[in-house]
């Protein structure tokens, strides 16, 4: 008999591809959204069922769920009363699989990612592990309410709950597709990109596919522990830069600035942080996880599809959580005026 499995935030790039790849090991999938999104047709076809939910609507959750499931999977939860209305239903599932970020650790001098543009960027010595300290939970910032969530779902869940940590997350489907930097100048006709740091900027990346894999692995190995997840290498932005550059015919060239202020002035892609942010995937992997992808074989999709949406209008429109950036992107005047100066 199948397995079923609830996908609570499901029309989104980690909901996607946690469904496809639950489909194709035999799971029935029930996905779960607001219907903002439109419906992946893909997954409607492999039998993938839909259902409507507003997870802040009291006593929708218990609703949709009443029939129960083996695994409940939530990629949207944030937050202390998120973490509390999932141990409202923890009786009708098997398990939890529950998405947080490792925007939550600090280190060891307390800084953090949230607060990284006032203390400075944190210094981390050796790929994080799962065992680093993280910032209290609270309401204060998006890391304290992720902290939040965990704390509640570890400390009383009575079902197997896995909190997955990813680090900068990219796949088809996103509306915050870190790519579109470098897309949006190879389509503009930039001949010359700017890198702040030299390009050596390490900003872990975790591709949907990697962590809808680590998904399905521990609900095949149910238990109660948190798992970093990312690529199996830390790519740096010049080689992030390059590989999209190969997929997008570019022929351009990527001017490595030595500048260090943090942040950047010119060449700051959504990557670039003056010291490496890398995760250490130990823990999964001894626990059967290997990799589905890596980001040279994952972001050729991402590519393309941005190139597509491209034509279709504002990208602002397309990539909501891009637009919010609290600072111009594509200054291309500012960038031309200092490149002019450092020629």
């Amino acid at each position: 008999m199948s397995r079923h499995a609830f996908v609570l935030g499901g029309t989104g790039q980690i909901g996607r591809a946690v469904a496809e790849t639950l489909l194709a090991s035999g799971w029935d999938v029930t996905i779960a959204s607001r219907g903002s999104r439109a419906r992946p047709d893909g997954l409607a076809r492999r039998g993938a069922k839909f259902v409507a939910l507003d997870r802040e609507k009291p006593g929708d959750l218990p609703r949709v769920l009443r029939g129960g499931a083996d695994a409940l999977i939530d990629v949207t939860a944030y937050g202390a009363e998120h973490g509390r209305q999932l141990l409202g239903v923890q009786g009708s599932v098997g398990g939890m699989v529950v998405i947080s970020s490792s925007s939550v650790y600090r280190d060891d001098a307390g800084r953090t990612l949230d607060e990284a543009a006032q203390n400075g960027f944190p210094e981390f010595s050796e790929p994080i592990r799962e065992t680093q300290p993280t910032v209290a939970p609270g309401d204060t910032t998006y890391s304290t309410r992720k902290v939040a969530l965990e704390r509640v779902l570890l400390d009383e869940a009575r079902v197997p709950v896995t909190v997955l940590r990813p680090a900068a997350i990219y796949g088809t489907g996103s509306v915050h597709p870190r790519e579109w930097w470098f897309v949006k100048r190879i389509l503009d006709g930039r001949r010359a990109i700017p890198l702040a740091y030299g390009g050596r900027s390490r900003f872990h990346t975790s591709s949907v596919l990697n962590i809808a894999e680590l998904t399905r692995i521990v609900l095949d190995r149910p238990g109660t522990r948190i798992l970093n997840i990312a690529d199996p290498s830390a790519s740096s932005v010049a080689e992030i830069g390059a590989v999209i550059a190969r997929r997008m015919g570019y022929t351009g060239e990527f001017v490595e600035l030595s500048e260090d202020a943090f942040p950047a002035r010119i060449g700051r892609t959504p990557w670039s942080v003056p010291r490496p942010f890398v995760l250490d995937n130990g823990t999964a992997i001894a626990l059967g996880y290997s990799p589905a992808t890596s980001y040279a074989e994952a972001s050729g999709a991402i590519c393309d599809e941005l190139a597509q949406i491209s034509a279709l209008g504002d990208w602002r429109d397309a990539f909501p959580v891009l637009a919010r950036y609290p600072y111009d992107q594509f200054d291309y005047d500012s960038e031309d005026a200092f490149l002019e100066t450092a020629a």
